[in-house]
């Protein structure tokens, strides 16, 4: 073509609708009003958790700011409420893994010693134990920064930069609904 505006014209005009549909700075408020078990945080101040990873090696959730984290808490009598959540995330994971998203995201199970799971893979999650307190404390102090009643279990989402973000609760969410929330947190703006 002669006219290299009317290329652009047109180039434009075929990413302006991709571009319309992209919640950006609404992520938390677009997800909660497709998924029901989402809900929104935004909290910068967080309870402690010591935690220790399976070879003994000591780890923080500030040592994994530059990473979107997805931290599951997992006491020993959940029961199935928490296996039927770990094979959802187990699928989340996969489905992320085969995705540049893959070198973004972290995975921490925090659970007893002695609890199984679903295979995950190990590039990118750890199974860990808290340090200082038991699983069931744990989640008891993570689960109250949701403003839900519930007693199902959560799976926390932080972004890059250690904000807590958003809350999926149970085992009933969308796998693609969590799979489109942590895409959104990978190509938000670091903060």
């Amino acid at each position: 073509m002669k006219n290299p505006a009317l290329v652009v014209l047109l180039l434009l005009s075929t990413a302006l609708p991709v571009a319309a549909h992209h919640p950006g700075e609404r992520l938390e408020e677009v997800m909660a009003e497709k998924e029901l078990a989402f809900e929104p945080t935004d909290i910068l101040r967080l309870p402690p958790l010591a935690m220790t990873e399976a070879d003994g090696a000591s780890l923080n959730l500030s040592d994994l700011s530059d990473r979107i984290v997805v931290l599951s808490l997992v006491p020993e009598s959940c029961g199935a409420p928490c296996a039927d959540q770990q094979a959802l995330l187990q699928a989340v994971q996969e489905a992320v893994n085969v995705t540049p998203m893959r070198e973004m995201v972290e995975f921490l199970t925090v659970s007893d010693a002695s609890a199984h799971g679903p295979e995950w893979d190990a590039g990118n999650w750890r199974a860990i134990t808290p340090t200082d307190d038991t699983v069931m404390d744990a989640a008891g102090a993570f689960a109250a920064l949701s403003a839900r009643e519930t007693d199902a279990p959560m799976v926390h989402v932080f972004d890059q930069g250690g904000r807590h973000a958003g809350i999926f609760h149970g085992a009933g969410f969308g796998r693609i609904n969590m799979i489109l929330y942590i895409n959104g947190l990978t190509n938000a703006p670091s903060p």
